[in-house]
């Protein structure tokens, strides 16, 4: 009888062991939309009243030299410490945003805003007053880095280079309220009164912020907790998922991405920030011959060329990343070939023709400079893009103060003692300080961006 072979028995089907801990799925894409336009709109407002602050003096020099009984030396010492103070809290504030949200920044900003200017409007006497400003600069430190955050929780990243220009035209539109409004009713109603409204104007902006912006689309924050569940939301507490302070700077400054923004923002901004700031006006009244009214028009089309450029860039840079290096470096060659033929003049007083291309170029000098915080956003991670944002925007503040110092120290050098103003020889050969910055971020532009591409960026 033939023997029926042994039938080896089914394998037993032992299902794998099934983990307690559920994989926390990565947040969905933000949705953008009107919502998103809204918190982006709320958060934007602390920026304008930000920039209207600290361009406020601005049109207040004469009336402050006046009121303080101050020269030429002390009053920019304004511009420089507020440039200072902003430079140096960008690195705090961006763990600020990082750790605490950026509503949060938002408020404790608008309440040092209308703190340092309420303190600015009473002051009569100079170390007050620079004290009140040191404050102000603390508020308007905070906001820039904040409106960035939101938009990037809110906004497709695609759409964040966009979204990052506008910030930036918003902002000069507070700018053109500053020359328009501010400098009338400067003149009209008077100094206390002025800068009173001015800081009474952030009560309305902090109730805006406190009651209506969200920081984050609420269905997004929903959809991750739902699915990481209460364990995972306690589990992300400042003791268990926030690094150390020193190693989230280390992280964000080894990233070469957040090192070529840097540089990026301090060689494409230093340039228009600088004359705006302080030094344009008095190159063109005192060096070629303009009437205030006449060299405000031409601060104003300062402004309004930034606005044009900050709109075609933003345009630029949603349709393809790739057109940030080509914008930077035609920003940075413009800029140094236009001041080239202006310095290089006959004479020291070039044609009213080139010193409206000047200007025009100079508008390219903000937008451009937004480039670097796009480096810096698409090669950090969302939990560390505050302090990412933070370092870059440090270096156009940084090449301003360099800027400001530099040209100061050679128009005194080159002027005799007790001039009352300023030869155009002097500022031509003072505006030269111009090119070492502009030489030194350019070499490190081309170094990084090198090691950027190998990195894959």
């Amino acid at each position: 009888m033939p023997v029926e072979p042994a039938r080896s028995a089914p394998p037993l089907s032992v299902p794998a062991p099934r983990s307690t801990a559920e994989p926390v799925p990565a947040p969905p894409s933000p949705p953008g939309g009107r919502a998103a336009w809204l918190a982006w709109s709320i958060g934007v407002s602390v920026y304008i009243l930000a920039v209207i602050h600290r361009t406020s003096l601005g049109v207040a020099g004469l009336d402050a030299a006046d009121r303080f009984g101050i020269g030429a030396s002390a009053l920019s010492t304004f511009s420089i410490l507020q440039v200072l103070v902003y430079a140096a809290m960008q690195i705090p504030v961006g763990l600020l945003v990082d750790r605490f949200g950026p509503r949060r920044v938002l408020l404790l900003g608008v309440v040092l805003l209308s703190t340092g200017q309420l303190a600015f409007a009473f002051s009569s006497s100079f170390a007050p007053a620079l004290a009140s400003r040191a404050v102000l600069g603390c508020g308007d430190a905070m906001t820039f880095i904040s409106v960035l955050r939101i938009a990037a929780r809110w906004f497709p990243a695609a759409k964040n280079p966009f979204v990052a220009q506008l910030t930036g035209l918003a902002g000069m539109g507070g700018n053109l309220i500053t020359t328009v409004v501010l400098a009338q009713a400067l003149h009209s109603e008077g100094w206390t009164p002025t800068f009173t409204a001015i800081a009474v104007l952030g009560v309305a902006v902090f109730a805006l912020v406190a009651l209506f912006l969200k920081e984050a689309p609420t269905a997004a924050v929903r959809t991750v907790e739902q699915a990481a569940g209460p364990s995972a939301v306690l589990s992300a507490a400042p003791t268990a998922a926030r690094p150390k302070i020193g190693r989230q700077v280390l992280a964000c400054w080894r990233e070469p991405g957040t090192r070529l923004g840097l540089w990026v923002h301090f060689t494409t901004q230093f340039p228009g920030n600088a004359f705006g700031l302080l030094w344009g006006l008095p190159y063109l009244v005192q060096a070629q011959g303009m009437s205030r009214a006449g060299a405000g028009g031409m601060l104003t089309l300062l402004v309004l060329s930034n606005m044009t450029f900050g709109f075609v860039f933003g345009r630029l840079l949603s349709a393809s990343a790739r057109a940030r290096m080509p914008i930077v470096l035609t920003a940075i060659a413009a800029t140094a070939l236009g001041w080239a033929l202006v310095l290089a003049w006959p004479g020291g007083h070039p044609p009213i023709w080139l010193l409206v291309g000047i200007i025009l170029v100079m508008g390219s000098n903000g937008p451009a400079s937004l480039v670097g915080l796009d480096y810096a956003r698409s090669r950090n991670p969302a939990e560390r893009l505050g302090t990412a944002s933070g370092i870059v925007n440090m270096g156009g503040f940084i090449g301003t103060m360099i800027t400001l110092l530099g040209i100061g120290v050679l128009l005194d050098a080159l002027s005799p003692a007790g001039a009352g103003g300023y030869s155009a020889d002097a500022f031509r050969w003072a505006f030269c300080w111009q090119y070492v910055p502009l030489a030194v971020g350019t070499a490190m532009i081309l170094r990084l961006r090198r090691k950027v591409a190998a990195a894959g960026a």
